[in-house]
């Protein structure tokens, strides 16, 4: 007897072929299948049974919880602004035109997505610090400094952020027809126009993709921030600073601040469940 009909009478007595379990699922696959979830939700399910709901109001109505939550949704708001508006065009130029070296160029431009935050902290202060190779003429010409303010702050979630955002639009940019845009330059329009009146709007829903990611990555930005920016409260503190610096004194304000950055990434993810996530 075959292979072929072993499965058949196998089939035929069990009502499924021998080997399968939970909806048609080979055990070998389903067991590691089911311990891998479990992996990955049990510190969530920790997170909200530790969770201390009665004194949740509380502690997110704190002051030091208020200034972080606040300075992270600016900064990263503000860090997303630059992404766009530096980003979308570096995708473009990715996506759209062909010159040496574009693979090095698209390699350097997603490096801060594998890059340990902590050392592109180090090169910022490197490039942007007050004796870097470029903030040292930023504070010598115009007085700015970057390290240790908010404005490093944007900086820092900036560099780890505008790759999400240019790797998101670059992709709709090489799905969307290239001939509406030559149709538009052959009627007279010229590439910038057809840049913003033809292409802008057929890659749109990329552009807010990758907003969204961009800025959930800022939000929950951590080693380049302290690196680069500091730990100060009310100044450079914020919410996965505070989160570090409050399980050190106060575990239930760590857990509240854990809490929102969860609430948060879960409303990302919902958002863009439409973008990224097949349907049942």
């Amino acid at each position: 007897m075959t292979g072929i009909d072993e499965a058949r009478v196998a089939t035929r007595k069990n009502g499924s072929p021998r080997g399968r379990a939970l909806g048609g699922a080979p055990l070998p696959l389903l067991v590691p299948a089911l311990v891998g979830l479990a992996f990955l939700l049990l510190p969530l399910l920790a997170l909200l049974i530790r969770a201390p709901w009665r004194s949740l109001p509380g502690q997110l109505t704190s002051a030091e919880v208020w200034q972080a939550l606040q300075l992270s949704l600016v900064s990263a708001t503000a860090a997303t602004a630059v992404s766009l508006v530096l980003g979308v065009p570096l995708a473009w130029l990715l996506a759209r035109t062909d010159f040496p070296g574009r693979g090095f160029v698209r390699a350097l431009v997603t490096l801060p997505l594998v890059l340990p935050p902590v050392v592109g902290g180090v090169a910022l202060l490197l490039a942007l610090g007050r004796n870097g190779v470029v903030g040292q003429w930023l504070d010598s010409w115009f007085g700015i400094t970057l390290p240790f303010t908010t404005a490093g702050v944007v900086v820092a979630e900036a560099f780890v952020a505008m790759p999400f955002l240019v790797i998101s639009v670059e992709g709709t940019l090489r799905a969307a027809d290239p001939r509406y845009e030559e149709a538009a330059t052959t009627l007279g329009a010229s590439r910038f126009t057809a840049f913003r009146r033809v292409t802008l709007p057929l890659i749109a829903p990329g552009i807010a993709a990758g907003a969204v990611l961009a800025w959930a990555r800022a939000l929950g930005e951590f080693g380049a921030t302290i690196t680069f920016a500091g730990n100060f409260p009310g100044r450079t503190q914020t919410m996965p600073l505070a989160v570090y610096l409050a399980l050190q004194n106060d575990p239930a304000a760590a857990i509240s601040l854990s809490l929102v950055l969860l609430a948060v990434s879960i409303a990302v993810l919902a958002g863009l469940r439409d973008r990224w996530m097949t349907a049942s």
